[in-house]
This record gives structure tokens, sequence and C-alpha cells, in this order.
């Protein structure tokens, strides 16, 4: 095999890093070089800063029409495989079927979960990694930190419709009722978990759409998993995926389903082996 060639393929050594962030995408050609310059930046000045952080980032083509992965992909070739890596997906799975995909393909020993569109910033990692590390001592080292919005929710409250700030309150009454209990915003996408608890929560994970969250942080409240809820920043990104009344209404679908699968036992929670 040529040496250019070699060096694209995936290493599976004993040096394994420290971090794996992943990032799914779907039809975001346009987003890619903005996204990864930013995430690729802050990961290369602070492993500048700390030699000891390592890190790799995995890149989920997400059944894209057009040519995300292409684009994604320069970025292996520039940065190598031990730091950049890139999965397509042929068929859209969704974005909890495509994150569930790069978490049993990650290396990391821990492993952040971020949105494609940059509305949290990446350097809020480090609120995650303190709120992780104040839960110590961490039951079989496994624990998530999920990044939150609750704190603006009245800044958001005052720019949304009528219809839609109605929408999110039932949403969350829902998720409340049927689900997860103490987790004031479940569907941000910034969440950090050690990789035993990725392996916990993913080996048992349904849901491979919208939903996928409440699914997981459900999983992770049965298996008592410490969860801690951190205040990040974040910004309104134009062009959402969702399309707010039917995304809702599928969602509330889903947390339904979720609910009456587990309690009839179609669904059953069960300890599961460790990624290797």
């Amino acid at each position: 095999m040529p040496e250019d060639r070699r060096k694209l393929c995936p290493a599976y050594g004993t040096h394994l890093p420290s971090n794996s962030l992943l990032l799914c995408l779907h039809t975001m050609k346009k987003n890619v070089p903005v996204m990864m310059d930013e995430a690729l930046g802050y990961l290369e000045e602070r492993q500048k800063q700390d030699p000891t952080f390592t890190y790799e980032v995995i890149v989920v083509d997400d059944g894209s029409k057009d040519q995300t992965s292409k684009v994604a992909f320069k970025y292996c070739q520039k940065y190598g495989s031990d730091k950049v890596r890139v999965i397509t997906l042929v068929k859209n799975r969704g974005k909890g079927g495509a994150i569930r995909m790069g978490i049993f393909s990650s290396r990391g020993e821990k492993i952040l979960m971020a949105d494609a569109d940059g509305a949290t910033k990446f350097p809020d990692v480090e609120k995650l990694e303190k709120g992780l590390n104040d839960l110590q001592p961490w039951p079989d080292q496994m624990a998530i930190a999920c990044g939150s919005r609750a704190h603006l929710e009245k800044e958001s409250i005052a720019q949304r419709s009528y219809f839609r700030t109605l929408l999110m309150y039932g949403f969350h009454f829902l998720v409340w009722f049927l689900c997860v209990k103490g987790i004031r915003d479940t569907q941000c996408g910034f969440k950090l978990l050690t990789r035993e608890a990725a392996s916990r929560t993913f080996s048992s994970l349904h849901i491979e759409r919208w939903a996928f969250d409440v699914e997981l942080l459900y999983i992770a409240q049965f298996f008592k998993i410490p969860i801690a809820e951190i205040a990040v920043n974040w910004t309104e990104i134009e062009g959402s995926k969702l399309v707010p009344f039917w995304s809702w209404l599928q969602m509330g679908k889903d947390l339904l389903f979720i609910r009456l699968r587990y309690l009839t036992g179609a669904w059953r929670l069960e300890q599961t082996r460790k990624m290797n």
C-alpha cells in the first residue's frame, strides 16, 4: 500500500488519545471549514500548552447529499488520521445513530459530543471537564457532564413566538413526566462522557433521531451514573435542521415510545460489556 494511503488509515496503537470529539454532519459542506478550523485551532493550542492533552476528532457524515465527507477528509490529510478521522454513512441514520457509530469508533478516555453548527464554543469543554471532575469519585469510572442552556431560558422565551414557547414547555413537561428527572436541558448537544459511561449508555440506546439525548439520560439515571448539568455559552444559529412543529411532535411521540417500551419490558437494560 502506498505511503500516502497508509497514513490516512485509522491507527489503533498503544498511544491512545485522552479525548475524543464527535461531530455529526448531514449535508453541511459549507459549515465544515468554519467548524473544523475552530475545533482544531482550540485543540492544537491546548495541546501546545499541555503536552499530556491528546485528542482525536471523529467526523460522522450521516448520509450527506453533498461533498461534506470530501471537505472533512481534507482535514484528515492535513492533520493525519491519529487526529482526524471521517466516517461516511451511505444512508442517513439520524443524529443518535450517527453519534453511536462515532462512539464505538472512538478511542479517547473522555468523549465529547458537540453540535456541528457552532452554537456552543469548544473552549466551554473546560467547564464540562470541571463539572465531570466535581462528580468524583466516579462509580465504575462512569460520569456524564451535560452542557445546559437552561440559564438562557428567559432570554430565549422573549425571542420566541408564543406557539414555540408553548411547544418548548410541553416538551419539557413530557421529558420530566415520562423519562428524565432533574435535568432542565436534555437537548443541548454539548455532552462529555467518560469512556465507561459512553459504553454503558450507548450499548443500550435504541432511539436514533433527535430524542436520543432523552433516552441516553434515561439509561444513565437507570444505571445511577452521576450527571452534572453545566451552564454553557450558546448562540442561536440560523438554518437549524429542525422544523419546529413537526420536530416537537416527533420527539413527543418518541418520548412516549421510550417510556412504553421500557415499561412493558420490550426494551430491557442489562449490564453491558465495556468497549476495548
